[in-house]
């Protein structure tokens, strides 16, 4: 073996070491959680122990969650509504913001797509108070909260263009020139042309706007603040180990943290393929 792929071999054994270590320490968490929720409440501590695997397997926390325990489903249908209309709206959304800024030469538009990209750089939560005042003048905070939280998702969401014009970018322009000689509009060219050719950042977009939901604490306990039926999961779980013996829940908290994962990882194991190829695409232009 030659002095190369000597050198080639033990790097590559070396970078598929360190890979497996980080995975490792990565996944452990995850293990660990679910373990955890597959612990027997009945016959083992519910609070947290020294050991990972549990003694005795039972279905006992997901039994109690889907069938003992109503708010639960409350608080998951909340977040799911959320998350498909988010999800659909704001697609819609950034595909027309991004195209628009993609084909269309306009006044303006540079120092609009500036503009933009200076104000995604303060931090969100510094419009909380004003974002929370606004909505409470129109009943969209506590029992309004649900439409509250959507409208302000996709309120916002134009300036999530960035990925999707880039991947715009990449489609010849002259298909639409073509297009536009034998008689479309733009409507119809978006539509029927660009749309089609667009599968993998309509996707990308798509789920990445579904996850945000999921994952949203700080905006949605402020907005939902003390009417518990308009809790998202994410809201509910963190006020339910406030509210009850966290020692005592541990082994339920684990199991609905299982429950809120699975949409998202199934989506995201389906949808991996296309997932990567819009953001790569979307990563070649800006």
């Amino acid at each position: 073996m030659s002095s190369y792929k000597l050198k080639r071999t033990i790097g590559n054994v070396i970078a598929y070491i360190v890979l497996v270590l980080i995975s490792i320490i990565w996944l452990f968490p995850f293990v660990g959680l679910v373990c955890q929720s597959f612990r027997s409440y009945a016959t083992e501590s519910g609070g947290m122990v020294s050991y990972l695997l549990p003694k005795h397997f039972s279905l006992d926390n997901y039994k109690y969650l889907l069938f003992e325990y109503p708010q639960f489903g409350k608080w998951y249908m909340n977040t799911l509504i959320i998350a498909l209309f988010v999800a659909v709206l704001q697609t819609i959304v950034i595909l027309c913001v991004s195209y628009a800024l993609s084909r269309m030469r306009f006044k303006g538009r540079t120092a609009l797509m500036r503009f933009w990209l200076v104000l995604s750089m303060f931090p969100g939560f510094l419009t909380m108070i004003c974002l929370y005042f606004l909505l409470k003048q129109f009943g969209l905070t506590q029992a309004g909260a649900v439409p509250g939280l959507i409208l302000v998702s996709v309120a916002s969401s134009g300036m999530g263009y960035y990925v999707c014009k880039g991947f715009f970018d990449t489609i010849p322009k002259a298909l639409d020139e073509a297009a536009r000689i034998d008689g479309a509009s733009r409507a119809r060219i978006f539509f029927t042309l660009t749309i089609p050719m667009s599968k993998p950042i309509l996707i990308y977009t798509a789920l990445v706007a579904f996850m945000a939901p999921w994952c949203d604490f700080v905006f949605a306990s402020y907005v939902a603040f003390g009417h518990e039926a308009s809790y998202t999961v994410a809201v509910a779980m963190q006020r339910w180990v406030w509210t009850n013996d966290y020692q005592g829940f541990f082994t339920r908290f684990c199991a609905g943290g299982v429950l809120i994962a699975i949409p998202v990882t199934l989506l995201f194991m389906f949808l991996q393929k296309y997932y990567v190829e819009g953001v790569t695409g979307g990563a070649v232009k800006g």
